[in-house]
Parts: structure tokens; C-alpha cells; sequence
């Protein structure tokens, strides 16, 4: 079992690039099913949410290779083969298919 907590306190890494994107802020959870569905990484200017800019990285739960110990590490796919978008307006960067 584990907690929110417990994955907020761990690095989101790329394996593609091997770039750190930052930690989890946010998670998207879909009602019906109760499950997560993503994980929500603030852009790196930001603060609780409210200072900066930037957009967010939006990662699909399909697209976590591994979750370790302390790092989670995840595939993001060019939108063009995942068909995964988001509009604009919702101020977050859509990195793969649901």
C-alpha cells in the first residue's frame, strides 16, 4: 500500500532524457473508477501552485515505467503517437495517451 504522501516525496524522472521533471503536485483521479489516472507536476517556477509560470506536466498512468524508492520513473511519448490532449486553456502540457 501506498500513500500520496509517499509519491509526493519522489522525483519524476524521464527515462527518454534522463531529465528530472520535478515532484508531484497534484494527482488526477477518475471518479468512476476511483482510480488515479495521472500525475500532475507543477512547472519548476512555481510555488503551492500560485507563483510563476510555465506549464504543468500531465503524466497518464499508463506512462510510469517504475515507481522506486525514491524516484518514479516514467516514458513521455511525443503527443502525435499518443493522441493524449489537452486544450490550451487548462494551462497544463498533455505528455501522453490515456
Amino acid at each position: 500500500m501506498m500513500r500520496i504522501s509517499d509519491l509526493q516525496s519522489k522525483d519524476v524522472v524521464s527515462v527518454g532524457d534522463g531529465k528530472r521533471l520535478g515532484s508531484i503536485g497534484d494527482l488526477e483521479i477518475d471518479t468512476d473508477s476511483g482510480l488515479i489516472s495521472a500525475l500532475v507536476i507543477p512547472s519548476q517556477g512555481r510555488f503551492f501552485g500560485m507563483v510563476g509560470g510555465g506549464q504543468d506536466y500531465v503524466v497518464p498512468w499508463n506512462q510510469i515505467v517504475k515507481i522506486g524508492t525514491d524516484v518514479i520513473l516514467v516514458d513521455l511519448r511525443p503527443l502525435r503517437e499518443s493522441g493524449y490532449y489537452l486544450p490550451p486553456q487548462s494551462g497544463k502540457k498533455g505528455t501522453g495517451g490515456y
